[in-house]
């Protein structure tokens, strides 16, 4: 394509003819014509330059601001006390002999964005229908502190117990909300994380609204994230979806300091630009703030677009450089390529060159962007703000590589930052590196509180008006207590009837909300769809394929079932916003997220983290669970090892239940123990696809299911004796073991259901915990106590790796032999899978008789025998190896 202007004249004619409708007839019929002038180049078959980019300027033009109720000086004052206190914070963190840590750079460049949003724009707790939800950068928090600490919400002792957290009255190092529960609304310094909680916050707020359960229109969502931070896929990979779902309650602020934590973000390229071809793309309104006032004036003498152009052509890495230099760096090297620009600053000094700002930094430039931004409607706006990372630091840092890990200032450099922003400090407050607080009726004191006082009270923070919740008696279950005869069903159908149930209920029904990314039908919920509606913003614009069947896909704008398509990471979003609900909206709900258990948290196992940070309350179900239950997909879709995973979350309850009973306790549990007693935890149960009958309820048996283990079953009558524990699938081929002992080995066996590995070792290493700091007798865990007058070894079988039952070693007072699905999973039968990795029933007996030997309660040819029996393959490879 020839770039080249052949005829200038006639182009000027054009651009003026254009400008002239735009000014005349609006900016609407401008587009109109840009846009039928553009399917017509199409129709006629023109090859259309391409990209969504705009110029490398300001969105908002000099002569489309409004007017800002900004005071310059006040509110220069107060950013300089925040910056100031920040600073100090981290600085005397680092001069204590362990070395804290900390970030300054990061806030050095977003103040601005921060107090903008303070002084201006973030509704409160005490605005109308609530605060809006903000998702600070994690790395930014001394910020948050320090403005905090001018409010009077955080004291000077506490920041002085910077990232001294095991304690109390320690700050912690970035938002916490385990920590810090009535400060931090969301935990995002694991990058990435916050973008994504943060879009799906934004469409829950839509859909609490749309179901009519709270009204949330007038709140926003923001989320400021690093231009290195978009690197992450889970930075930008829901933001079609916003736009899809055009969440104009959803506002990003990308911080583009052009840096990452080592090095430029787009050395070679344009961060800015690369961002908003990116956001428009997916139906973004993007505004770009990339220049400061002070450049004001040298635009409007740059008839000729050379200025423009310059920009254009630089890259990140020279505009970093420029910023890490100084002034008459940036005269030869930015303005020096062109002897018109050169001219353009020859009045300036070197210092008034090096102060030209970037946009990020100019709050008459940010006030612009968030006006508008909260304007626009229809669509989720991200704001593009151009700051320096370490701005102000100096010497220190401004613009550096290395200024992200700058934890210590010297003397003279602070000196020269508090000279930079003039901050109101003594000679003395230097070298002591003294916190700054005027008085409390001092015009800064008074501007900043009635600042927060008239957009509804100071941000962050975290309420707990918690309603009272009463969970369903267990009768309310009873058709999962009672044995289902000839009739088979899987866990999950079974966890569906739960679901079903709990519909119905008009407390709790309405709270109810079952998430699924794409596999209803697999986990056989598509009955939801008719019963409850799928959610969607715009309803159901198309007659679905299978409207005339019984379970046809409904959506619905008031449906209950958030359905997300092939996106784990954005249904554990969903879940997050749901089962953080009681704390961020006033109103609890109750999320059921169903998934494949393999694509749980060893996916998206940093989002279940921060779920606990969040004390996220809800159930997480992992379906087809188990190595072996999921026969002919292969080792990707093959869970052995969730339950370990989940058990790394200290606030996260895990069970395998086998039979429908099991899970309806458990589940009934859950919603006591979150809902009823407010316990900060939440659940992780698994389910199954097979299909088996379900025996009734055991008497007496609900504590042992909560607890962990109970004993199901006595199975024959012999001298000789065994104890014999399973759960979730493999509970089942220990039963058919116990049988085959009892049948040809004339072997007694107790079989226990244990519904939670995990549960028993927190448990007993609770108890093991007090009982090292007491000199009474010991107390003796749960599973000890069923254990210690039990005759024979203990073998276990499970479908998970043999480090899940392992745990519990150390407390089981007999011989303790254990089997386990260790290695790669593999496609086949379920019965071939289980005989693969040596759990199914002949293994489960061979490792009886082994222990029984080993004891020397039976002589040792019956292993041989058993293994000519059930014609074991002694040769086959390990399958932890193959």
């Amino acid at each position: 394509m020839n770039n080249q202007d052949i005829d200038p004249a006639e182009t000027l004619e054009w651009l003026e003819a254009f400008r002239s409708v735009a000014r005349f007839e609006g900016e609407d019929r401008a587009k109109f014509i840009l846009n039928q002038l553009t399917d017509m180049a199409h129709h006629e078959g023109m090859e259309l330059p391409t990209g969504v980019n705009t110029a490398y300027l300001n969105s908002i033009a000099k002569d489309k601001e409004i007017a800002t109720d900004i005071e310059v000086d006040i509110e220069a004052r107060i950013s300089a006390m925040v910056r100031w206190n920040a600073m100090v914070m981290v600085v005397k963190a680092n001069q204590l002999p362990y070395e804290l840590g900390g970030h300054i750079a990061s806030f050095a460049s977003s103040a601005t964005l921060y107090e903008v949003g303070f002084n201006h724009f973030y509704r409160g707790p005490d605005a109308d229908q609530g605060a809006d939800l903000i998702f600070f950068q994690g790395h930014i928090s001394p910020g948050i502190y320090s403005r905090a600490f001018l409010e009077g919400r955080i004291t000077e002792a506490q920041m002085l117990k910077f990232r001294q957290e095991s304690g109390e009255g320690g700050l912690s190092s970035y938002p916490h909300p385990w920590l810090m529960p009535d400060f931090w609304q969301f935990p995002t310094v694991s990058m990435g994380l916050g973008p994504i909680m943060a879009i799906y916050q934004a469409r829950f707020m839509k859909y609490l609204h749309h179901r009519e359960i709270k009204q949330t229109d007038k709140r926003t969502v923001w989320a400021y994230l690093g231009d290195g931070e978009t690197d992450e896929p889970e930075s930008l990979g829901a933001i079609s979806m916003a736009g899809r779902e055009k969440l104009d309650n959803l506002i990003f602020v990308i911080n583009c300091n052009l840096q990452r934590l080592d090095g430029p973000v787009r050395g070679n390229g344009k961060i800015i630009q690369e961002l908003e071809g990116m956001f428009r793309g997916a139906g973004w309104n993007v505004i770009k703030v990339v220049w400061g006032g002070k450049w004001d004036e040298l635009f409007a003498k740059d008839t000729n677009g050379l200025l423009r152009k310059r920009m254009e052509e630089v890259v990140d890495g020279e505009y970093q450089a420029y910023k890490a230099k100084d002034g008459a760096y940036v005269r030869e090297h930015f303005f020096g390529k062109y002897p018109e620009l050169l001219a353009m600053v020859e009045h300036m000094t070197d210092d008034e060159i090096y102060r030209l700002d970037r946009g990020g930094h100019d709050p008459f430039k940010v006030f612009q962007a968030y006006h508008a931004a909260k304007a626009c409607s229809d669509k989720p706006t991200v704001i593009l703000a151009k700051t320096v990372k370490g701005y102000g630091m100096g010497e220190a840092g401004e613009g550096q590589n290395t200024t992200h890990s700058q934890k210590k200032l010297g003397l003279k450099q602070v000196e020269r930052f508090a000279k930079r922003f003039n901050v109101p400090v003594t000679e003395e407050d230097v070298k002591e590196l003294n916190f700054y607080k005027p008085a409390e009726d001092s015009a800064e004191m008074q501007y900043m509180k009635q600042k927060r006082q008239k957009l509804g009270g100071s941000l962050p923070v975290r309420s707990f008006n918690l309603e009272a919740i009463k969970a369903p008696e267990l009768s309310v279950f009873e058709a999962l207590l009672k044995s289902s005869g000839d009739r088979e069903m899987s866990t999950t159908m079974a966890l569906n009837r739960i679901m079903t149930l709990l519909v119905r209920d008009k407390q709790l029904g309405p709270k109810i909300v079952p998430i699924v990314p794409d596999e209803a039908r697999t986990f056989g919920m598509e009955g939801l769809f008719r019963q409850l509606g799928i959610y969607s913003a715009s309803g159901q614009l198309y007659q679905p394929e299978d409207s005339d069947k019984v379970m046809w896909y409904k959506e619905d704008k008031k449906g209950q079932v958030l359905q997300e398509g092939i996106n784990e990471a954005g249904a554990i979003s969903d879940w997050i916003a749901a089962a953080t609900s009681y704390a961020t909206h006033d109103i609890t709900m109750i999320p059921f997220y169903i998934y494949y258990s393999k694509f749980g948290f060893q996916r998206v196992g940093d989002l279940a983290w921060a779920a606990g940070d969040m004390q996220a309350k809800g159930f997480l179900v992992g379906g087809t669970a188990g190595r072996t239950t999921l026969n002919g997909e292969g080792l990707q879709h093959q869970d052995g090892d969730s339950h370990l995973v989940a058990n790394t979350i200290p606030n996260c309850i895990s069970y395998d239940p086998t039979y429908a009973f099991e899970l309806a306790v458990i589940v009934r549990s859950g919603l006591e123990r979150m809902y009823e007693k407010n316990e900060n935890i939440f659940y992780y149960i698994t389910t199954m696809n097979e299909l088996y009958a379900h025996p009734e309820m055991p008497e007496n048996s609900e504590e042992g299911i909560i607890k962990g283990m109970y004993a199901l079953k006595t199975v024959g009558t012999g001298d000789l004796q065994v104890q014999l524990m399973g759960s979730g699938t493999i509970l089942r081929e220990v039963e058919v073991a116990a049988q085959m002992l009892a049948d040809d080995w004339n072997v007694k066996s107790d079989v226990w259901s244990v519904t939670s590995f995990n549960e028993l070792t927190r448990e007993a290493q609770a108890i093991d915990r007090v009982n090292r700091f007491s000199t009474d007798a010991p107390a003796v865990p749960y599973i000890t106590q069923c254990l210690e007058h039990a005759k024979g070894p203990v073998i276990v079988a499970t479908d998970y790796m043999r480090n899940y039952a392992e745990q519990v070693r150390k407390y089981v007072p007999n011989r303790y032999e254990v089997l386990g699905t260790d290695g790669f999973g593999r496609s086949d039968s379920r019965a071939a899978l289980r005989s693969f990795f040596e759990v199914d029933a002949s293994y489960v007996v061979l490792a009886s008789l082994k222990a029984l030997v080993d004891e020397g309660e039976m002589d040792g040819s019956v292993i041989a025998q058993a293994i000519e029996k059930y014609g074991i393959n002694i040769n086959k490879p390990n399958p932890m190896t193959v």
